[in-house]
C-alpha cells in the first residue's frame, strides 16, 4: 500500500513538473523575447522585418538630437557607465565587450589610422599616386572632414554629434487578435557617417537591444527628451516619441533570402535605390490597407 501510494505521488509530481515545463517552454516560444509590447505568435497574420536608416541631422529628426541631449550622447555614456550592454550585429546574440566599444568610437588617428585591409583595398593612396579626390556627384573636391575634427576638437573620441547616423530593424505585425498593425522595434544600431573617416566607408559603433534602450530612456526622464521645438513645455520621453514615430527613417532592407540592401538590388544608380525606397514605402501602406478585407 506504501509502495502505491509513493508512485501516486511521484507520478503527480511528475506530472506537474511536466505541465510547468511545458507552459514554460510555450511562454519561451509563442513570444519575442525582444519586443516591449510582444504579441503571441498564433495571433500573427503577416510579419515584415524592416531596416530603416535615420539621419539625425534631418530637420524631422533634429528633435532626437537636441544639443547636450542627443541621443548617441546618452547611448555612449550609458555604455560606459556599464548600464546598457552594447551587441556585435542586430542579431543581438553576441555582447560586445566594453574595451572594443571604446576602441571603435576613438578617431581614427588615435586608434591607428588606416587598418591593413584598409590599406590593402587602395585607401590612403591618392595623395601618393595623384588620383582625382573629387566627390562622386560634381566637380567640387571631397574635404577631408577628419582631419578637420581631430585639429578642431582636442578629444581622442569622436564627439556626440559625429554619430549622427541610427538604424533601426523593426517588424511589421498585423494581430489578427485585436485587428490591428503594430510596429515592433527590435534593435538601434549607432552609426559613424563615412564623412567622418578617409575612406568614406561609414563604421558602425554598436548595436542596442530597443527594449534595453526603452528601460535606459524611461530611467532618464531629464535627459532622455525629444525636444519640442514648438512647445519647451512638452518635452517627451524618447521612449515615448519612438512609440509615437516621431521619426523619419528612409526603408534601407526589407527581409530577403539574400539579405541584400535596396542599393545592392537596385544596383543601377543611387537615384533608383532612393526610389525603390520610396516605391516600398508606399506597398506597405497599401497592403496595410488591404488587410482590413482579410
Amino acid at each position: 500500500m506504501k509502495k502505491l501510494c509513493y508512485v501516486l505521488v511521484l507520478g503527480a509530481f511528475m506530472t506537474m513538473a511536466g505541465v510547468e515545463t511545458s507552459q514554460a517552454q510555450e511562454t519561451v516560444l509563442e513570444y519575442n523575447p525582444n519586443s516591449v509590447h510582444p504579441i503571441r505568435d498564433s495571433d500573427i497574420l503577416l510579419k515584415k522585418r524592416i531596416w530603416r536608416r535615420i539621419d539625425l541631422e534631418e530637420k524631422q529628426n533634429k528633435p532626437f538630437f537636441a544639443f547636450n541631449n542627443e541621443i548617441s550622447k546618452i547611448m555612449v555614456e550609458a555604455v560606459k557607465a556599464g548600464v546598457l550592454t552594447p551587441y556585435m550585429n542586430d542579431s543581438l546574440t553576441t555582447r560586445m565587450p566594453r574595451e572594443e566599444f571604446l576602441e571603435r568610437i576613438k578617431l581614427p588617428e588615435v586608434a591607428g589610422g588606416l587598418t591593413e585591409e584598409e590599406k590593402a583595398m587602395g585607401f590612403g593612396q591618392e595623395e601618393a599616386s595623384g588620383w582625382d579626390t573629387g566627390a562622386g556627384w560634381g566637380d567640387e573636391p571631397a574635404t577631408d572632414t577628419a582631419k578637420t575634427t581631430v585639429v578642431e576638437d582636442a578629444f581622442d573620441e569622436f564627439l556626440p554629434r559625429d554619430m549622427n547616423i541610427l538604424e533601426l530593424m523593426e517588424d511589421m505585425i498585423f494581430d489578427k487578435k485585436r485587428s490591428r498593425l503594430y510596429w515592433d522595434i527590435q534593435a538601434v544600431t549607432l552609426i559613424i557617417p563615412g564623412t567622418r573617416y578617409e575612406t568614406g566607408l561609414q563604421k558602425a559603433v554598436a548595436t542596442f537591444k530597443y527594449k534595453d534602450l526603452v528601460e535606459l530612456f524611461r530611467s532618464m526622464p531629464g535627459e532622455a527628451i525629444w525636444f519640442n521645438p514648438q512647445n519647451s513645455g512638452a518635452h517627451l520621453n524618447l521612449s515615448d516619441a519612438f512609440a509615437l514615430r516621431l521619426f523619419d527613417g528612409r526603408i534601407i532592407k526589407v527581409g530577403n533570402p539574400d539579405d541584400a540592401l535596396l542599393v545592392e538590388i537596385y544596383d543601377k544608380s543611387p537615384k533608383e535605390g532612393l526610389m525603390a525606397s520610396q516605391w516600398i514605402e508606399m506597398e506597405l501602406l497599401e497592403l496595410e490597407h488591404e488587410l482590413w478585407e482579410y
